[in-house]
């Protein structure tokens, strides 16, 4: 007789042990996923706290800031309207130039709790320190603890990123837009899900609301990583994509619809355009005049080929001192880590989620770093900010694999030769700024050396691996780390802040310290582009700033003497210090009118608007140039007794530089022709009152 043997049903693994109790899930936090060292999570959240405290340590030395976008903040405080629109002033005469989701943050931190520095500048260090968090993820779901650590920790030092992470700019909520982006497409990478895709097309949609066309740099690496890598078939792939740039349109799209479609006389006025038309400001001035150098309304024309008013282009452009010393500390470190992931992951299986990592960071610091280079319109140094984080993820992802490696002879002498890549470029970096802390780019060298013998020696032992470790870090990180603590202890204000120290020579305009030259107002030009730097001199014949480029002093527009308290040219500057004389004058009877006063430029009304608390009318918007009011339009509001005073000696470049409006040059005429001038602390000023 057979017996029968019963057949064994399948075995169901447990479910995973949840944590119960509060101190479980601390420990959780603390320990992080199962298969992790008990190092990795607490080193993660001490990255994490270190980053916090690097961007947020001193964070009000720097004020206002960027005072034009904080009088928009100011102004979006007070009226809902003028948040949504991103307006310059309560009264919404004209908005910013740019769209206003970077606003929106700062607005609601400073509902919250009321204008301050560290409202205006506090979700900006949030920023970074999450942009920290997402680019360790990236890296630690297909490499290794120790990789996905150095890259967080070259993006927290990098010294252009630890200056707009506590700014105002749009810059630090692009580049956490932009990271999270890419995590988000990696996810749908390796799980063919389409739903991954469609969230990051949301991100890039919001990064547009936050940057306009700067965010869709990261797409052409996005979408070609995702069409290669996706394990789904072709059609599904194209379909999901399809789906993706949807989520794209859409969460840009809806705002520029409203902007659109409501009427002009009903909003107001898109600052930065010519038409009072945002696809004009998406196109134009913020958009394919970049890249072009034909930007009407521009500060100064730009230029496709040589040196023009924004520097030179080419492939060298961002090894300048104008930018090196922003970004590029270990820029040929990464793309030389970049031959080597490709070399080390192997380019066969088109699956591999460690091979799409690879090829979306190194593809965004191509294509975004070839666009920065060559184009031949407005480029500031704090642009270069959105190559951090790609420069750190394959610094890191690079870094982990020759570390993996180093049991092979020639994996140790790829990484020799990349340490000493690294530190003669911090030393060349350092050597700009010579006269600043000059024992540090000696120590780097002696690291970089040691750090190179040091990876050539055989693997022995966990005390000669922790020595390789520390060695190669200081070569790497002491040079941009110095440079980010030095930024934390200076105050950065206006349009042109940069990171470090002052370097010496290079970059448009001869210098760091020096901004663009302008035409002057009416008596008097402005001098070109100086040198810059500590002794050159900067736009109009003004000594440049060794800490953010600022145009003080000196001959200022109008022929009139700049200054802080004058009210002089103050278009690339940080905010003028208005005197309690001139606020007195300005605050009295302000509720009887729409506008407490109206000058010419954004940054100069900006400067009246925070002291006084008032709306005050940007002529001309940012540069000056837009025809917004005109001058028929604003003799009416005169007629109507909607504007109290305006303010004189402030202009912007003018249409002969720029091919933008003469509007505000038509109306300080005309203020000047039929107004009384009266000086209030050295500033003039015209009481717009109308007689009966």
């Amino acid at each position: 007789m057979t017996e029968t043997i019963p057949a064994e049903r399948p075995r169901l693994l447990p479910p995973p042990t949840r944590p119960h109790g509060v101190r479980d899930r601390l420990a959780g936090l603390v320990r992080g996923r199962a298969d992790a060292a008990r190092w990795e999570r607490p080193a993660f959240l001490g990255l994490l706290l270190a980053t916090g405290v690097l961007y947020v340590v001193n964070l009000s030395v720097n004020g206002w800031a960027n005072a034009f976008y904080t009088a928009a903040v100011q102004a979006g405080s007070q009226s809902w309207e003028a948040f949504f629109y991103g307006s310059s002033d309560a009264a919404n005469a004209i908005t910013v130039d740019k769209p206003p989701a970077f606003l929106w943050v700062i607005g609601i931190s400073v509902r919250l709790f009321g204008l301050n520095s560290w409202a205006v500048l506090v979700p900006q260090a949030l920023m970074g320190v999450a942009s920290v968090a997402v680019l360790y993820r990236i890296v630690r779901r297909r490499f290794s603890a120790g990789a996905a650590l150095v890259a967080g920790a070259v993006l927290a030092t990098t010294p252009v990123a630890t200056l707009m992470f506590r700014y105002d700019n749009p810059d630090a909520l692009l580049v956490l837009l932009t990271v999270g982006a890419i995590a988000l497409t990696l996810r749908g990478v390796e799980s063919g899900r389409m739903r991954w895709v469609v969230w990051a097309g949301v991100l890039v949609g919001l990064g547009f609301l936050t940057k306009q066309l700067q965010a869709f740099l990261v797409l052409p690496p996005l979408v070609g990583v995702y069409l290669v890598a996706s394990p789904r078939p072709v059609l599904r792939r194209i379909g999901h994509l399809l789906a993706a740039a949807l989520a794209v349109v859409v969460s840009a799209g809806w705002w520029v619809a409203i902007v659109e479609l409501v009427p002009a006389s009903a909003r107001p006025y898109v600052g930065g355009s010519q038409t009072n038309s945002f696809l004009e400001l998406t196109f134009g001035y913020n958009g394919l005049g970049r890249v072009t150098g034909d930007e009407t309304g521009s500060v100064v024309p730009g230029g496709t080929t040589g040196a023009g008013s924004w520097g030179s282009t080419g492939l060298t452009r961002l090894f300048g001192s104008e930018f090196g010393t922003q970004v590029t500390w270990l820029l040929p470190t990464a793309l030389a880590l970049l031959v080597v992931a490709l070399v080390a992951v192997g380019i066969r299986r088109r699956t591999d989620p460690r091979l799409a990592t690879v090829l979306v960071l190194g593809g965004s610091l191509l294509v975004t770093g070839l666009v920065f280079s060559f184009m031949g319109g407005i480029f500031h140094p704090y642009y270069t900010v959105a190559l951090a984080p790609y420069i750190a993820g394959l610094v890191g992802i690079g870094a982990g694999l020759l570390w993996q490696r180093r049991s092979e002879l020639a994996w140790r002498m790829v990484a020799a030769a990349v340490v000493a890549l690294s530190g003669a470029w911090s030393f060349a970096l350092l050597s700009q700024a010579s006269s600043w802390q000059p024992w540090i780019r000696w120590v780097v060298v002696a690291a970089a050396l040691a750090g190179a013998v040091l990876v050539l020696l055989p693997p022995r032992g966990r005390g000669l691996a922790g020595a390789t470790v520390a060695t190669v870090l200081v070569a790497a990180l002491l040079g941009p780390t110095a440079f980010s603590v030095q930024t934390t202890t200076v105050g950065h204000t206006g349009a042109l802040p940069t990171a470090g120290p002052s370097v010496s020579s290079g970059g448009f305009g001869g210098g760091r310290g020096g901004a663009p030259g302008g035409q002057g107002g009416p008596g008097g030009q402005g001098a070109p582009a100086g040198t810059g730097g500590p002794g050159g001199q900067a736009a109009g014949g003004v000594p440049g700033s060794q800490t953010d480029g600022q145009a003080a002093g000196g001959q200022a527009a109008g022929g009139r003497p700049g200054g802080t308290t004058s009210g002089g040219m103050n278009l690339l500057g940080g905010s003028t210090a208005v005197s309690d004389a001139v606020v007195s004058t300005l605050s009295a009877d302000a509720d009887d009118y729409t506008w407490a006063a109206a000058t010419v430029g954004s940054n100069s009304a900006a400067s009246y608007q925070l002291a006084t608390g008032d709306p005050v009318m940007a002529i001309g918007g940012y540069n000056g140039t837009d025809p917004a009011p005109t001058l028929a339009e604003f003799q009416r509001l005169v007629a109507a007794g909607k504007i109290h005073w305006f303010v004189g000696g402030s202009s912007g470049t003018g249409s002969a530089n720029s091919s933008g409006s003469d509007a505000a040059e038509q109306i300080a005429e005309w203020v000047a022709a039929h107004y009384e001038a009266e000086t209030v602390d050295g500033v003039t000023m015209y009481d717009l009152t109308p007689t009966s």
